[in-house]
């Protein structure tokens, strides 16, 4: 810490941060900057991107909605503007977290990649670098989320394939595959909403399910199936909500073993609580799967330079290959020497609990619970940091005196 004192700070290009370091400027980073402010406490938000929210920015495609209604999911002290519609387009979500920075003056830090973050003991406080910059402060918030880099798995013989393969990541519109043969890896929400895309410019897609998922439809009875499962896990048991979803989703879009979509054993409520993997919400594949316009496939073996060998021991030619594969936390390549977050790079300890470590660390946004889930760790957060922020003025009347204070917020 001696390197940031006075004069020398301009070369040592480091500063002692009022308040939580929050790493991240997507929903989860600008939510917890929000609830932090309006208890009087700074912070600093590190963003790698240029903008806010670059995974909805620059990594989703054309035609994403939110699949839940606006109201679940809203940022903390801010709802969406009423006339907004009931599932709100990608441009409406980035507009409306656009207006919310605005609104609590929240200005990240942009273009600051953060190579590592470390508490040392000694002195208590966290030392976080960036590629260019060195920050220091009692607390740290991890705001990366779930969804920071993308999952691309190892097939055989990928590196033969003679057409583009990319993942849904930088996939914008089925306009540019319009005639062609695709081949979707995977069929959760985005491989079914990128199948249905492409489905709807025209192109030839093979959606591989090889893995079981569970397809519910958007809306039961007029209402959103994920707020009627909720208002249902109030009074009945989470197997029984289940056993409802499931009954009512068999009727309304018949069985989906049938086209080649198996379902898991456990429930989708049972299932996401104890795996995170999110129930496909149906938004018009399944139709377009009856009608044989997305054909699906079981399982690769093989890619080939032409297009691929399934495991029922077809072999079809494609011209393109997009990888739906997900994404994944990648907290473990730069927080280091901690013991909070597992291998896979989310917290160990399971919800409601996951928020907070140890040493001043804080988690938002890895609940599994969406926005909803966010929101709820943005407010405990601020509420557990301001508690502490009353308590420490004469160490920050010190730390005023004596370094170079970075007061952004």
């Amino acid at each position: 810490m001696g390197s940031c004192k006075n004069q020398e700070v301009e070369q040592a290009k480091c500063a002692w941060v009022q308040g939580p370091i929050i790493v991240g400027a997507g929903p989860s980073g600008l939510a917890v900057a929000a609830c932090l402010s309006e208890h009087g406490v700074p912070s600093v938000i590190l963003e790698r991107s240029d903008c806010i929210a670059s995974l909805w920015q620059y990594r989703t495609y054309d035609r994403l909605k939110l699949h839940l209604p606006k109201h679940f999911c809203q940022l903390p002290l801010m709802g969406f503007p009423e006339n907004f519609p009931k599932y709100p387009t990608k441009y409406q979500f980035i507009s409306y977290m656009e207006s919310y920075a605005s609104h609590f003056s929240i200005q990240p830090r942009f273009n600051q990649t953060v190579q590592s973050a470390k508490f040392d003991s000694s002195s208590g406080f966290w030392t976080v670098q960036s590629q260019d910059f060195e920050y220091i402060s009692r607390w740290i918030i991890v705001a990366t989320g779930e969804n920071a880099e993308p999952v691309i798995p190892k097939i055989s013989g990928m590196d033969k394939f003679h057409g583009p393969v990319i993942h849904t990541s930088v996939y914008k519109s089925g306009s540019d595959y319009k005639n062609k043969r695709v081949l979707v890896i995977g069929c959760g929400n985005s491989g079914m909403e990128v199948s249905l895309d492409l489905c709807r410019h025209n192109a030839l897609p093979h959606m591989v399910a090889r893995n079981t998922v569970h397809v519910l439809p958007r809306e039961m009875f007029g209402f959103s199936t994920f707020g009627l499962a909720m208002a249902l896990l109030k009074w009945i048991p989470l197997r029984l909500v289940d056993k409802f979803l499931l009954l009512v989703s068999n009727f309304i879009l018949g069985n989906t073993d049938q086209l080649g979509i198996r379902r898991p054993k456990s429930g989708p409520l049972e299932l996401k609580n104890a795996t995170g993997k999110t129930p496909v919400l149906d938004v018009g594949a399944l139709s377009q799967i009856r009608s044989g316009k997305i054909k699906v496939t079981e399982g690769v073996k093989e890619i080939t330079r032409n297009g691929a060998k399934f495991m029922d021991g077809q072999e079809k030619e494609f011209d393109h290959i997009i990888l739906a594969t997900g994404y994944k936390s990648n907290v473990p390549t730069w927080l280091k020497d901690c013991d909070f977050f597992a291998k896979n790079g989310m917290p160990k300890m399971p919800f409601p609990n996951g928020w907070n470590g140890e040493n001043g660390l804080y988690t938002v946004g890895f609940t599994r619970r969406g926005l909803l889930g966010t929101s709820s760790d943005a407010i405990k957060i601020a509420r557990d940091i301001a508690d502490q922020w009353r308590t420490a003025k004469d160490c920050r009347n010190y730390c005023n005196s004596h370094m170079f204070v970075l007061k952004n917020s």
